[in-house]
């Protein structure tokens, strides 16, 4: 909204400082600001509010040391990141722009899911909240919209090199470029073309997972693209909420995936660092990095209240949204295959919770008798069974966050 107000006013007025606002990088300063007063700020009258209603985190015993203090604790603060995220979103960001639409739809609608778990959950007296079933099918539904409008909405594009030639089957206009001695021409295209680490020239395109079809797969390619995007988001949020086990865990590792994925958006968004980098132009997806900072503002104003010990919980609210805009903002820059990589520490907790199932149900069938390979399961909380505080296993986490965000970060130079 102000950004249409600066807007005008840039255009009809000679105010000095106006085009400012013409700047991503100026509009992310201002959206993580924003962010962060609204939730450090109206985060602790958010917090007063849930005591006042009761809404406290009800804990099961499992043996973990301090876990029990816990009980009681105001849960669904998630609210505060919606709002922290939301808000400055809304003032700051292009709102004529797809992926900042696709965004903040992605952040009402896994919210949303979130919330309903959490009012079971805390109001029905429901432990087991919102059926399994029902959030798979609210994470493949925001996946079908987001593959789907990927797809074909006119407006998402990519900027793909042609041969010297000139030759293409696309009608869209091209640009002769120069680089060193050499010309070479760009054009704008429907494409499900993606980047891949470790790969030559760091691309790779769904629509050859159907190339044993023949002639013609690239019509069904819809299909494989979607497919990965429903995997994808799926995963990544059940990552996210299978993290948050322990105070700061989770919201200290998304802010840190945000910073990163923040970045990337801006190169990738970025025209002359893009083609630097040799990476895949993406153009309008630099609008993203505002929508980024209001997330890495909102996850670190939340931190404020939720580093040990935490005086709030982000409930389900919090943590199945945070994936889901992980997951979408990763498809939207072409950076979706880089998540094993960059959500490690979810993937790390996703992987040790199956394992230990798995080889539980096993041994139990084998020996009839189920064994495990942790002490307990996600893996965070076998670090708390032998025995380590939550603030140190938090902060390793973290060291291992920034650890695999630098990784991600180096793959986009590596070929």
């Amino acid at each position: 909204m102000l950004y249409y107000l600066f807007e005008y006013l840039n255009a009809h007025y000679e105010f000095p400082g106006l085009r400012l606002f013409q700047y991503i990088t100026f509009r992310t300063s201002l959206a993580i600001i924003i962010s962060l007063i609204i939730t450090t700020v109206f985060g602790r009258r958010i917090i007063n509010y849930l005591h006042k209603m009761q809404v406290g985190e009800t804990v099961r015993n499992l043996g973990l040391e301090g876990q029990m203090q816990k009980q009681g604790t105001p849960t669904m603060g998630g609210v505060m990141i919606l709002m922290g995220i939301l808000i400055p979103t809304l003032l700051l960001a292009n709102l004529t722009n797809v992926y900042v639409l696709l965004m903040i739809v992605t952040t009402v609608w896994m919210g949303a899911v979130g919330f309903v778990d959490d009012y079971i959950k805390v109001f029905k007296k429901n432990k087991e909240g919102l059926a399994g079933r029902f959030k798979i099918v609210g994470q493949v539904g925001l996946a079908l919209i987001i593959g789907w409008t990927m797809y074909f909405n006119p407006n998402i594009v990519v900027r793909q090199t042609v041969d010297e030639t000139g030759v293409s089957k696309n009608s869209a206009p091209m640009v002769l470029r120069q680089k060193g001695e050499k010309f070479y021409y760009t054009q704008d295209v429907k494409s499900t073309i993606t980047n891949i680490p470790f790969y030559k020239n760091n691309e790779f395109d769904y629509a050859k997972v159907l190339k044993f079809l023949g002639p013609g797969y690239e019509k069904y390619a819809v299909f494989v693209f979607i497919l990965f995007v429903v995997i994808i988001i799926t995963a990544v949020s059940n990552g996210a909420n299978l993290t948050d086990g322990i105070d700061g865990l989770a919201t200290g590792t998304s802010a840190i995936i945000g910073i990163t994925l923040g970045l990337l958006a801006y190169v990738s968004g970025n025209t002359v660092i893009a083609d630097y980098l040799n990476i895949l132009y993406i153009p309008n997806s630099g609008e993203l990095m505002i929508f980024a900072g209001a997330f890495v503002g909102a996850c670190v104003g939340f931190l404020w209240y939720n580093s040990y010990p935490a005086q709030v919980f982000m409930g389900d609210t919090g943590s199945l949204a945070i994936g889901g805009i992980i997951a979408a903002l990763a498809i939207m820059i072409r950076k979706e295959l880089l998540i094993p990589i960059l959500c490690g520490v979810f993937l790390i907790e996703v992987t040790s919770v199956m394992l230990q199932v798995s080889y539980f149900k096993y041994t139990k069938r084998r020996f009839g008798e189920g064994r495990r390979i942790f002490l307990m399961s996600p893996l965070h909380h076998h670090y708390q069974k032998k025995g380590y505080h939550e603030a140190k296993i938090v902060t390793r986490f973290w060291i291992v966050g920034i650890l695999l965000a630098i990784i991600t970060i180096i793959t986009l130079k590596l070929r």
